[in-house]
């Protein structure tokens, strides 16, 4: 199931982590880089967030991006049709949230990308947590600040020290990989 209420999600969880820390609209655009417009857009439930807003508020938050859109499960079975997924409206990203727990710093995260589609994540992304991606099917470039690695289904792929990082779809059908993500 892809969350269709995500974006109303979005905005009352904006307003209630700003709330909670006691920062002002300008305080989130200073720590997140993103505009006060464009965070008061998000807050109102006018505008769809793109991965990079949101990622670019999470981090803000000192939150990962599942943290901040995916309440953690409290149970430890979680079928299929209860796995939350997501789409950014921009690159096509899907994801589904696969694992999340308040109690374990590890987060496992399926995403695919369509032919030609590429998602870019700032340096910022990586600042709270480690990553590992394992790639199921297809083929990946992975651009991490100047090293550029090209995954085939089956190879995975840890990342350094943080960096501005892209994902690229260089093949002819979709590509689905698992991300593994410890938080520190």
């Amino acid at each position: 199931m892809i969350i269709d209420n995500t974006d109303r999600l979005v905005a009352v969880r904006v307003k209630a982590e700003r709330d909670r820390r006691g920062w002002a609209l300008a305080t989130l655009s200073e720590r997140s880089g993103v505009s006060k417009a464009m965070l008061s857009k998000v807050e109102r439930d006018e505008a769809s967030p793109t991965i990079m807003i949101l990622v670019r508020i999470a981090t803000a938050f000192g939150q990962t991006l599942a943290e901040f859109i995916t309440p953690p499960s409290k149970h430890a079975l979680l079928r299929a049709h209860e796995q939350p997924r997501w789409r950014d409206p921009t690159s096509g990203l899907a994801r589904c949230q696969i694992f999340q727990s308040a109690d374990n710093p590890m987060e496992l995260v399926e995403a695919t990308l369509s032919p030609g589609a590429s998602v870019a994540f700032p340096a910022s992304t990586f600042m709270l947590v480690r990553e590992v991606v394992w790639l199921l099917d297809g083929r990946l470039e992975i651009r991490e600040g100047d090293r550029i690695s090209n995954l085939k289904a089956g190879d995975r792929l840890e990342f350094g020290p943080p960096a501005d990082t892209e994902f690229r779809n260089p093949g002819k059908v979709r590509c689905r990989y698992l991300v593994a993500v410890l938080r520190q």
